[in-house]
């Protein structure tokens, strides 16, 4: 081949002009290579690199590598395990696997997926009998996030060890009867088995790495065996298309700058998503390595299995490579879609291809398999990210979507959604994987077992044995923490003083420095926070309790000489995020999920701007409500109208009705900071002392005024949602009930003021924290009496408070008018609601509420005309104070503007 006609790598260069150099460079380097070794190659070619830049050569940096294995055939270690025995077991499961799928749709219509644990058995079945540790007493246990659309090869592998029966597999999908098993991994409704929710796309990436490093604040604070912790890895499952999901990358920068090795990711590159290729034009496997090397991890290519080894020998021009690196993702689908006579016609499309394989059948080269369906290959990758040091690993195995199901869907970009094989299809699939179904049982589709007595048996159970037992698993306990009581919060119970004024945001600032200060369990509580804590005074604690950054403070910050420096420490408290709620959320679960993940218990407690959380990440707060995390997520800067000055999409009006959607969340919206006491007190007891499975959201706001001392035997009405504040002045007048919670609340106080004076009504005053507790408590009342029509009739706690009550009831919130709304069914009075519809925007206090016509005006007016309603007091006085309080009758609706 002449020099013109050489292809030359330099992409700015057509030819090279001196290959005799090239070729004495080159040598130099193989040279180097097998006398000195990778390392010192290696160094030589960065000096030489960082030499050339300095003489001022523009080399730019590529994150990629030659589309092949990472780990060369000669550097791959000795299979520990019987592979014979083990891809026969990997058969039955895989076969298991598709049967549950398809007899669960013989007379349903429930769904399933084969395709996705097809293409990902393999990867599966090594870690299992490998790799995957489960918590002993040698050993803390892996942390194991599997994809969601692969489950029916964990639950196949579970059966064939006895942790399933046949009943429960053939309930897959159907769980009313409380016989069958979960679509996805679901803890909620698999409390012993699945740990960690998965199935929405991008949350199990996200969650795996703050996961990874919250194990890694646990040990450098002492609460777990840091040396067991060194052993523990967290694997993360996921597709490559999962990976367009932002939440999947969006955190891996961190993890690299945070030295996660104890974190691996194996991307199952199948080449497709739902519909059709991830990079049909490209390569998704080389998009992925540039990412992941950029952002700092160790990326491990598993791309080819064994049968190519010989090929790669025969190779000796690099044309093999260089046909690897020139196709596109949509060219490999359509290979595996076809058969070995269309592989050699079209892959080895050249007279210098075509003579690598001349002496092999079609047959042989069909079976040219990919790496991520090669146990040895898999294996290396595995025990070399096992063994990395440094920096998180990154396993990128190409695998086949639909691997076995043949015309049925493999490779095809209908396999996604396929659930149903018919009679050949599935004869086919048997005959594929050498499985002992005779053909009279083909329609029956039997499920495979090895006899307990079996090599095959005691082969899978001893593998796992040695591995300390059984998973996926999930422990629903840890040790309870002695919450201390309620009367050691004794000076937010009483009135905060004359001129004192304070926010509830403060108010719950300081219950986290009580805690911390707890000489029991201060060590337990986890302060998050998303770069705000400035925002809510929460900067003392930087030189309390410090800033946690596993490298500690390698600089003096600018504020050094300041009481409340910005203090970062190996061993500090403080879990601060930076601008990234949906990271703060994930530490969160961390924390929250702590005491079945890491067997401690962790009192959390996550302070955000309320519009940026759980409107921001409500996917993840449900993904915490279904691995039953327990721990406060606090909305700060909370209401529509309490946040002056920021505008639309900073001032909340929904977080609570948002709240109120999780079921295992309980919400509240308190006023005065006895509140905030008495149900933080109460929701540390039920989570971390009692072990409920639920967790807290609290609105809390940054308007300062004085706070009263909490009424005499309140506390317990205030858990349930309503309390009476203050009773009007005994009297046959016109009276009415007022609710109210948040900052509005002392709106409707100060409307009370305004009826007795200007109009003589009198009003009973009632605090409402929480509108979502009284609707859950009064729904669920309802539907106890509607099945139980003979029993004595129960009323819910709004109807024992008003029941006997005179009057009218007008409630008023910071949020919209539905907030409140939840508990008409459950007053039998004339009842109107107050709330802040519409689009939040800048403006003061007293301007916002006046045009939602939440303020004391409004609350009044409302009280007049429901008097005026029920015939009590006439129309005119509604019209008069309309005119009294210059309230405009024709201004719009705050909804429409």
């Amino acid at each position: 081949m002449s020099a013109a006609n050489e292809k030359n790598p330099l992409p700015n260069q057509a030819i090279d002009l001196d290959p005799q150099e090239t070729r004495e460079w080159q040598d130099a380097l193989s040279g180097v290579i097998s006398n000195e070794g990778d390392e010192r190659a290696h160094y030589l070619i960065e000096t030489l690199i960082e030499q050339a830049r300095e003489k001022g050569i523009d080399l730019p940096y590529s994150a990629n590598t030659e589309y092949i294995n990472t780990i060369p055939t000669a550097q791959q270690p000795k299979y520990p395990g019987n592979a014979d025995m083990e891809i026969k077991i990997h058969s039955y499961i895989r076969w298991n696997a598709m049967a549950m799928v398809v007899r669960a749709n013989k007379h349903t219509n429930v769904g399933g997926h084969i395709a996705s644990f097809a293409s990902a058995a393999t990867l599966y079945d090594v870690g299992f009998s490998h790799f995957w540790h489960a918590p002993s007493a040698d050993h803390d246990g892996d942390l194991i996030f599997f994809q969601g659309h692969s489950v029916p090869g964990v639950y196949a592998r579970a059966f064939m060890l006895g942790r399933f029966t046949e009943e429960q597999l053939d309930h897959f999908r159907q769980e009313t009867t409380g016989k069958g098993i979960s679509s996805y991994p679901h803890p909620w409704l698999m409390p012993d088995f699945w740990q960690f929710p998965t199935v929405s796309m991008g949350l199990g990436p996200i969650q795996a790495i703050y996961q990874a490093r919250f194990m890694k604040y646990l040990a450098s604070r002492g609460l777990i065996d840091a040396a067991k912790a060194e052993k523990r890895k967290v694997w993360a499952f996921l597709g490559d298309g999962e990976t367009d999901e932002v939440e999947s990358l969006g955190a891996i920068g961190m993890a690299g700058r945070e030295k996660l090795d104890n974190l691996i990711f194996v991307i199952n590159c199948n080449l497709q998503r739902l519909d059709g290729p991830v990079r049909g034009n490209g390569k998704i496997i080389q998009d992925l390595e540039s990412e992941f090397r950029g952002a700092g991890w160790n990326v491990i290519k598993l791309i080819w299995g064994t049968h190519w080894d010989s090929l790669f020998q025969r190779d000796t021009q690099g044309i093999l490579k260089q046909r690897m690196m020139d196709l596109c993702d949509g060219e490999y689908q359509t290979f595996k879609s076809k058969d070995g006579a269309y592989v050699r016609e079209h892959f080895f499309n050249t007279p210098e291809l075509k003579a690598l394989v001349a002496d092999w059948t079609d047959d042989e080269v069909w079976q040219l398999n990919r790496g991520g369906h090669d146990i040895f290959k898999i294996f290396a990758a595995y025990d070399r990210a096992t063994k990395h040091k440094g920096q998180p690993t990154l396993i990128l195995a190409k695998t086949i979507k639909g691997f076995g199901m043949g015309k049925a869907g493999e490779a095809m970009n209908t396999s996604h959604q396929q659930k149903k094989m018919d009679t050949e299809q599935i004869a086919r699939f048997r005959d594929r994987f050498s499985l002992p179904v005779k053909d009279e049982e083909i329609e029956a589709l039997p499920y495979l077992k090895f006899a307990e007595d079996s090599a095959e048996y005691q082969y899978m159970r001893e593998r796992r044995m040695a591995l300390g037992g059984f998973l996926p698993q999930r422990r629903r306990k840890a040790a309870p923490l002695p919450i201390p009581p309620l009367e050691n919060f004794d000076a937010l119970l009483k009135a905060s003083g004359e001129g004192r004024e304070l926010s509830t945001t403060m108010a719950i600032v300081r219950i986290m420095n009580m805690m911390l200060k707890d000489k029991v369990v201060g060590r337990n509580v986890v302060p998050i926070v998303p770069d705000e804590s400035r925002t809510f005074g929460m900067e003392g604690m930087f030189r309390a309790v410090g800033i946690w950054n596993q490298q500690g403070q390698n600089y003096v910050p600018e504020d050094h000489d300041q009481l409340m420096f910005y203090k970062e420490t190996k061993d500090g408290q403080v879990l601060q995020e930076g601008i990234n709620e949906a990271g703060a959320m994930s530490d969160w679960i961390a924390a929250a999920t702590s005491y079945s993940v890491h067997g401690v218990q962790t009192i959390p407690f996550y302070i955000c701007y309320s519009m940026f959380g759980l409107q921001r990440t409500l996917d993840l707060c449900w993904a915490a409500g279904d691995q039953r995390a327990r721990g406060f997520l606090i909305g700060g800067t909370a209401g529509r109208t309490t946040l002056n000055g920021e505008g639309l999409q900073h001032e909340d009006g929904h977080s609570l009705l948002l709240a109120n959607l999780i079921p295992n969340c309980v919400s509240y919206d308190p006023t005065f900071q006895y509140e905030v006491a008495v149900v933080v007190q109460d929701g540390m007891r039920r989570m971390h002392q009692d072990q409920e499975d639920v967790f807290y959201y609290l609105t809390v706001m940054n308007e300062n005024y004085e706070h009263p001392e909490m009424p005499a035997g309140a506390a317990p009405d205030i858990i349930k949602g309503m309390y009476a504040f203050k009773k009007g002045a005994a009297g046959n007048g016109p009276r009415v009930q007022l609710l109210g919670s948040g900052t509005i609340f002392r709106e409707v106080i100060a409307a009370a003021e305004l009826l007795r004076k200007d109009w003589g009504v009198e009003s009973d005053i009632w605090g409402c924290p929480s509108f979502n507790e009284l609707a859950r408590d009064g729904e669920d009342v309802a539907r106890w009496n509607m099945l139980h029509p003979t029993d004595p009739q129960r009323i819910s706690h709004v109807e024992s408070k008003l029941g006997n009550t005179v009057g009218p009831v007008v409630a008023a919130t910071d949020y919209i008018k539905l907030y409140a709304e939840q508990i008409r069914p459950f007053i039998k009075k004339t009842f109107i609601a107050l709330g802040t519809n519409g689009f939040g925007r800048s403006d003061t206090r007293e301007h916002l509420r006046n045009f939602f016509e939440v303020d004391r005006h409004w609350v009044t007016v409302a009280a007049l005309k429901a008097l005026a309603d029920e015939g009590t007091i006439g129309r005119d006085k509604v019209a008069a104070a309309i005119t009294k309080y210059q309230l405009d009758p024709n201004k719009p609706n705050p909804m429409t503007v």
